[in-house]
């Protein structure tokens, strides 16, 4: 299962556009990176949970043929969390044990590894983790010489626990005695009731693997950057339709679909959404680019020639 239902409101403005797991990510969206990993690693089947800009989604990864998984979604009314949702997908699932990921995060984790510990364990959830790249940011799992997950740490200067990537394999007996209508969450909920209750029945996997938090719309545009570059694709990604102008000049930027860049223009570290039409004159920093009446402008957007423009917060990426 892949957690695509969240709102996604530290990604704003971009989430008030799309849902999360629909932003193009060097021109594939992110739930179809997520999707093909999967399907790398031996995974046929897939649901995603959908509430926020369910269309987003649907419209980005259809069936989920072009990445080579079958898809099927859970409609969520409300949001109901990263256990709530699992336990309404019970039925779709249809299995005793499966990988539930989420769908805000990038990595290359060998989940045939996960699945073998997993099962060799005994375990009822095993998170992977790896070395916690800023524990000032992220919060940190605790983690004992058997491998038992012991306790959950905030971020902070105190936190020495281990970084969970967003990846587990779980059993579906955890959710199972769960109101399928009810919001629940699993690090900082049910899992820390089986903590107390359950002493290693969850544990962690400590693996070498990458990863990528799409967290900021600063992190969104360093995560396209950083995979184009490895894909060969340079710093300028250019969506469907996408027309730059003679004359205009772009570095390190994203172009979603139907945008257009006249000659004259000049960006720098801008993500442009699409149908906009950035005119000539018009030289643009570190902006995330709308059209006036995509969303309400707030305290800190700007609005220029038709364009709401709203500056990209702090980069919070990590690898």
């Amino acid at each position: 299962m892949v957690l695509t239902a969240g709102l996604g409101t530290r990604l704003a403005p971009l989430s008030d556009l799309k849902a999360k797991p629909a932003l193009p990510v060097a021109g594939v969206p992110l739930a179809g990176r997520i999707l093909h990993w999967l399907a790398g690693g031996g995974v046929t089947d897939a649901v995603l949970n959908l509430h926020h800009r369910p269309a987003s989604i649907t419209a980005a990864v259809g069936d989920g043929s072009p990445f080579g998984v079958r898809v099927r979604y859970s409609w969520e009314p409300r949001v109901l969390g990263s256990a709530g949702g699992p336990a309404r997908a019970l039925p779709l699932l249809d299995a005793d044990c499966f990988f539930l990921v989420n769908g805000d995060t990038l990595t290359d984790l060998d989940l045939a590894s996960l699945a073998a510990r997993h099962n060799a364990s005994g375990a009822s959830v095993t998170l992977a983790v790896v070395p916690n790249p800023d524990p000032r940011h992220y919060g940190g799992v605790s983690v004992d010489d058997e491998g038992r997950v012991t306790g959950f740490t905030a971020p902070g200067s105190e936190n020495r626990g281990w970084h969970f990537i967003g990846v587990q394999a779980v059993n579906a007996s955890v959710f199972a005695p769960l109101d399928p209508d009810e919001p629940a969450a699993t690090i900082g909920g049910i899992y820390g009731e089986w903590l107390a209750s359950r002493p290693g029945a969850i544990r962690a996997m400590a693996a070498a693997a990458s990863f990528f938090d799409i967290g900021t719309a600063a992190d969104y545009l360093e995560t396209c950057l950083t995979i184009a570059r490895s894909e060969g694709l340079g710093d300028v990604i250019a969506g469907a339709r996408a027309v730059v102008e003679p004359g205009a000049s772009i570095t390190r930027s994203v172009l979603w679909d139907d945008v257009v860049i006249a000659g004259g223009a000049t960006l720098d570290e801008c993500v442009v959404a699409d149908g906009v039409h950035v005119p000539s004159g018009v030289h643009l920093s570190r902006r995330v680019v709308m059209l006036q009446g995509d969303r309400e402008p707030g305290a800190s957007d700007e609005c220029v020639d038709g364009l709401l423009l709203s500056p990209l917060a702090a980069n919070r990426r990590r690898v």
